[in-house]
């Protein structure tokens, strides 16, 4: 029987395996280390007198299920005008889950398949945070299901626990991940952030704004995705325009027009925030002048449906009009002419404003944000992990050339509410090999993955969400349906015992 070590050892332990892989050139490593070499770079161990640099993201893995519904069938089924989800929404596909996937499950996936492709040691994580509004335990966190991997490696010592909040709970999990690295806690191994959810709805015109995915992100120093240090801007406010009281049902109450405004007011203020605090960085450095859109070479946001990035990246627009001068207003801002002197707090419900601002900003939209809708526009609403989707998918579609150097924008919202607006910078090295290289990469195959998933009926699709209302806290059951459906290693809900507890079994790789 394999002695366990106390969690100081253990700790020990793991420092001298990352201080021997620090200083083995990696032509002397067993060939199963030789191939994370290419993929990851080693931690640099904690020093309390030095501050982790670039801390961020290292690698990325997304998941989403194998089946789909095509919107335009959706648009029949519902009786609605053409155009309805397909235009209205901005999408074509909507994934979703049947009873055999849970949460537990989709974080199992996607956190699998992450340790898998980096090849690294499970005993290297020190920190695991969870993101997800899907709740379907009032004490026990996902994050503790999550351990089960963990197991064969003894690794207990991991800090982190689930956090929720609607659509916010990725990104608060990413921040804790990053302060955990940057404060005296750390001791010099990586952070896992996995985020997650399952987005229905009632059988209405709401169902076709759902979703589901999982993505997990391997955070640590000299990331080619580093998270700028002092760069967030944040909106905390007490509103209920999308909200889940109800524990019997996983459908929410929303107040969709409401939830719209809630999203852009937010947006204006940490938007805000986050100009005044580069702009007072950039005082600082010698540089006096106002932060605009030209200074973010790319912007992701959170997508409820796809049509509402395009409408944030507007906005972000009419802020950099109204602050610019009379001069620049007329030049650089040309058909916004009409806009002078309106206040930003009495446009949210004027759509002639809307329409001006979205045909002026279409060409930065472009540019900046169309390319991070690819996987939102297939797959749909992520609630916690549609950002870190769309950040995939801005991967997926760029060179890691283009990516080189530029500060990549976010926007994170999260319903009742809680905002930030933060950023990215992107390394300088995008040459064969490099970090940033192999994580643009490592996105590739997402069109292709998406391309493979089965399409299903909009009345089959009706029918396997009849099935998770009648299953839903239903006990003493295996979910119907056949595994051979899902992707090759796909975690599965296996049964529900009489006392509410899962298991779970991962199909064949």
């Amino acid at each position: 029987m394999q002695r366990l070590l106390t969690p100081a050892k253990r700790v020990l332990q793991v420092r001298r395996a990352t201080q021997e892989l620090l200083v083995t050139p990696a032509r002397l490593l067993p060939e199963a280390h030789q191939s994370r070499f290419s993929t990851i770079p080693a931690v640099p161990l904690a020093k309390r007198d030095t501050w982790p640099k670039d801390v961020g993201i290292l690698a990325l893995e997304v998941y989403f299920p194998a089946q789909y519904v095509d919107q335009a069938d959706l648009e029949k089924y519902y009786n609605v005008q053409a155009g309805r989800f397909t235009v209205g929404l901005g999408q074509t596909h909507m994934g979703f889950c049947s009873v055999k996937e849970d949460i537990n499950s989709l974080c199992l996936t996607v956190l699998q398949r992450l340790m898998e492709r980096t090849k690294i040691p499970w005993d290297a994580v020190g920190r695991l945070e969870v993101g997800t509004e899907t709740i379907i335990d009032k004490s026990k966190a996902v994050k503790t299901v999550l351990m089960e991997l963990f197991q064969d490696s003894g690794n207990t010592d991991i800090e982190g626990i689930d956090t929720t909040n609607a659509c916010y709970g990725g990104t608060a999990s990413l921040f804790n991940a990053a302060n955990w690295m940057e404060s005296s806690s750390w001791d010099g191994r990586y952070a896992v952030v996995v985020c997650g959810d399952i987005a229905v709805y009632s059988n209405s015109t709401l169902r076709p704004s759902g979703g589901a995915g999982a993505v997990a992100m391997l955070i640590g120093p000299q990331a080619p995705l580093a998270l700028e240090r002092g760069l967030r801007g944040t909106h905390m406010e007490n509103v209920y325009d999308f909200y889940k009281p109800d524990g019997s049902t996983e459908y929410p109450m929303v107040d969709g027009q409401f939830s719209i405004q809630c999203y852009i007011r937010a947006l204006d203020q940490c938007y805000k925030v986050y100009r005044q605090k580069i702009q007072n960085q950039w005082k600082q450095a010698g540089v006096d002048r106002t932060f605009t859109l030209d200074d973010l070479q790319f912007m992701v946001f959170h997508t409820p449906f796809c049509r509402m990035a395009q409408k944030s990246l507007a906005r972000l627009m009419f802020h950099d009009f109204l602050s610019a001068s009379s001069d620049a207003q007329s030049s650089r801002y040309k058909g916004l002419e009409a806009l002078k002197g309106l206040k930003l707090e009495d446009t949210y419900t004027n759509k002639d404003v809307e329409k001006a601002l979205m045909k002026a900003s279409l060409d930065a939209f472009n540019k900046k944000s169309k390319a991070s809708l690819y996987l939102s526009t297939h797959n749909g609403n992520m609630y916690t992990s549609s950002l870190y989707g769309c950040l995939a998918s801005l991967l997926s579609q760029h060179s890691a050339q283009d990516l080189a150097g530029s500060r990549i924008g976010a926007y994170s919202y999260g319903s009742g509410l809680a905002a930030s607006f933060f950023s990215f910078r992107a390394s300088q090295d995008a040459s064969p090999g490099s970090p940033l290289e192999q994580l643009v990469s490592s996105m590739a195959d997402l069109p292709t993955r998406l391309a493979a998933r089965r399409r299903i009926s909009a009345e089959e699709f009706t029918e396997i969400m009849e099935q998770r209302e009648h299953f839903y806290h239903k006990v003493n059951f295996s979910p119907p349906g056949d595994t051979s459906s899902l992707f090759p290693g796909t975690w599965y809900l296996e049964r529900v015992d009489e006392l509410h507890r899962r298991k779970y079994a991962r199909c064949p790789v």
